[in-house]
């Protein structure tokens, strides 16, 4: 990314130069809707990021500029000092959770811009947050551990922006590490790299944005979440981590059809997530894309989270002999991710924007992904 534009702001807003931090925003592999069922997920850090030029400034208010919204906002350091702009609340609610956990911070100003694309499941506040935790601990020699550094940023989503979202986005945020996947135990939070380099195997990796996102009436993400807790109270567990499908078929009398579906495609979902392990130790591509398909008809079929038009780009990616598809995210819109031989690389974008824009009018928007390192200072 080209800082240029954030110096430049940054010295016409505030006269002086800054340091410059990054964090970038994610992918995640394989392992969805795992998390809060105690399972894995298998994220990585991405080549699209936020970019933060901050300088302290020796007051107890921070002077804050987006550059992407062309906004400026100040704020002090207490509660009651809370923004009223969304943008400025991540940031502000950083600053909150390091002051709670006993950290020492004061006044600073800063410019930040990124190319991590919104609403498209790639996790820019995530990118924002871990940005702006890992500068203050630098900057202040605070000290704080990466994985506190990731519980900041999603305490500030919990507690400053409503979202209950759980760890992984900030995790793989901070923890990224370039040509390596995470796979990260959300009951132990252990976590280990794998290595991932499809272009040295051939492979690109392509993220297609349906440009939808449908609001379902009611709370479908919760609806699910207890449709889970449910499945695991009656096989006398806290999550369904760890149950295996005989034992879901023993109860599965005492259990709704819809509870039964849900809960086969978390249990399938956690198996994937190991194939997908173990095939990427021998550079086994072929069976990576095997399990992002039977993960997205998974989620479309057995989770129900998937929709129309993510379903159309699904197939048509199997048409044109693509690897591995999936939907990417908690779903109801957003992206396929595309695990694509290099040689078909070209005739599937040009196949995948063809056909959804003769079907929806619009095309779908193209990211390729590169993984990268995480939370660092440029």
């Amino acid at each position: 990314m080209d800082v240029t534009r954030i110096n430049e702001k940054f010295l016409e807003k505030f006269g002086v130069q800054g340091e410059l931090f990054t964090s970038p925003g994610r992918i995640n592999l394989i392992g969805e809707h795992t998390d809060y069922n105690g399972g894995f997920v298998f994220p990585g850090a991405i080549d699209r990021a936020m970019v933060a030029e901050i300088k302290l400034n020796g007051t107890d208010r921070v002077r804050a500029y987006a550059v992407d919204l062309d906004d400026y906002t100040e704020f002090g350091l207490c509660e009651e000092d809370a923004p009223e702009a969304s943008w400025a609340r991540y940031i502000f609610g950083v600053c909150r959770e390091i002051q709670k956990r006993g950290g020492v911070i004061a006044g600073f100003d800063t410019a930040f811009s990124g190319d991590v694309p919104l609403g498209a499941g790639m996790s820019s506040s995530a990118a924002l947050e871990s940005t702006f935790a890992n500068a203050l601990n630098e900057l202040f020699g605070l000290g704080i551990d990466r994985f506190e550094l990731a519980r900041i940023g999603q305490s500030t989503e919990h507690n400053y922006c409503g979202v209950k979202c759980g760890i992984m986005d900030q995790f793989a945020s901070v923890f990224g590490k370039a040509g390596h996947l995470m796979r990260l135990d959300c009951r132990s939070m252990e976590f280990e790299y794998f290595p991932f380099d499809p272009e040295q195997h051939g492979y690109k990796l392509v993220l297609l944005d349906s440009v939808v996102k449908h609001e379902l009436v009611g709370s479908p993400y919760n609806d699910r979440r207890a449709s889970c807790e449910r499945v695991a109270a009656e096989l006398g567990q806290e999550f369904l981590r760890g149950a295996t499908m005989e034992q879901l078929e023993a109860i599965k009398d005492k259990i709704s059809e819809e509870d039964y579906m849900r809960a086969r495609y978390v249990i399938g979902e956690e198996r994937r997530v190991l194939d997908v392990c173990e095939a990427l130790r021998r550079d086994d591509y072929e069976t990576v894309g095997e399990r992002m398909y039977e993960t997205h008809w998974g989620m479309s079929k057995d989770y129900e989270v998937s929709c129309e038009e993510l379903d159309f780009l699904a197939t048509v990616a199997k048409e044109c002999g693509v690897t591995g598809s999936r939907i990417m995210g908690g779903g109801f819109g957003g992206c396929t991710i595309n695990l694509v031989k290099a040689e078909l690389y070209d005739n599937f974008i040009a196949t995948a924007k063809a056909k959804f824009l003769e079907k929806y009018g619009h095309e779908p928007k193209v990211y390729s992904v590169v993984i990268s390192d995480g939370a660092r200072r440029i």
